[in-house]
């Protein structure tokens, strides 16, 4: 799979990645001094649902290429984009497509969600329609039985 999506684009650059971040908007991220992060270029974009993305880019941000699966995995997990909406906004300014719309209820703290995910398994879409207290009552019924002697 990996070597069908690369063969139709060319191979990304530290300089193409910084170009999509600062193109998109991305915010640079600083220090607690105020300073830009100095062992990587980090970057984070607020989205609509409230999610905050951030993504790292090493230094130097030079023409040297990504690893196809390194590349992969920034699209999908950090940038949140294919491969074809990553070009277009790199070589033709054109935005992504990304969700505005802001959520009904406050969404739960990420804790709460990386419990739920990580430890207890939940598919990340199910999470997503729980209310805080479902969460926390969930958690706490994760870790008293996993403390439960058998």
């Amino acid at each position: 799979m990996v070597a069908q999506l690369m063969a139709k684009f060319p191979t990304a650059t530290r300089e193409d990645h910084d170009t999509f971040c600062t193109t998109e908007g991305w915010e640079l991220v600083r220090g607690a001094a105020g300073k830009p992060v100095r062992h990587h270029r980090t970057y984070k974009l607020p989205l609509g649902d409230g999610r905050i993305l951030r993504t790292r880019i090493s230094k130097p941000v030079d023409r040297t290429d990504y690893p196809a699966f390194t590349w992969v995995t920034i699209l999908r997990e950090q940038l949140e984009v294919t491969n074809s909406e990553f070009w277009a906004c790199v070589r033709d300014s054109v935005l992504p497509q990304r969700a505005t719309r802001m959520p009904d209820r406050p969404g739960i703290p990420y804790y709460l969600y990386q419990v739920l995910t990580d430890h207890v398994g939940m598919p990340p879409d199910e999470v997503a329609r729980l209310t805080v207290d479902e969460a926390q009552e969930r958690v706490a019924a994760f870790w008293s039985r996993s403390r439960d002697p058998e």
